[in-house]
């Protein structure tokens, strides 16, 4: 004896077999080119980065500089066990923190250099244009101070 879903499958798929059994059939495939399109656009790109991101955390040596997933930049000194570093982020003072290998986002290239280095430029001469705006306004403030005290004084 046929299940009922079966007979239920079977009656939907030869449904209106005069012409409209092409939607029905449509309507089937519909679901397995959603789950392709799914796989191609979300599924495989992640395993990508994952395992990108693994082959960068298993190739870190002591010397390399990184960045943490946090954003703190610094240099591996020294490991303490398989999966932990000493990250050295300050050379001046001597600090150093003990950080996670998967806590690792990726190893700084010198090209990563040339680019901070051309921000902190611009950021200077960002900083160095709103210093002198800030001294400008302070001025037109202290004009403007200077008035209303006048017509309190009157």
């Amino acid at each position: 004896m046929p299940s009922t879903f079966a007979i239920s499958f079977t009656g939907t798929l030869f449904a209106n077999a005069d012409g409209g059994s092409g939607s029905s059939i449509l309507s089937f495939l519909f679901l397995p080119l959603i789950l392709a399109a799914m796989y191609f656009l979300m599924i495989r790109p992640q395993r990508k980065r994952m395992r990108q991101q693994q082959n960068v955390q298993q190739s870190i040596e002591v010397g390399n500089e990184v960045v943490t997933t946090s954003g703190i930049f610094g240099t591996i000194t020294g490991e303490d066990g398989p999966n932990r570093f000493w990250l050295e982020i300050d050379d001046e003072h001597d600090v150093q923190i003990r950080i996670a290998r998967a806590a690792i986002q990726n190893v700084v290239t010198p090209d990563d250099h040339a680019d901070t280095a051309g921000d902190a430029d611009t950021a200077d001469e960002a900083d160095a244009a709103g210093d002198a705006d800030a001294a400008g306004d302070s001025d037109d403030g202290d004009a403007v101070d200077a008035v209303s005290n006048d017509d309190t004084s009157n």
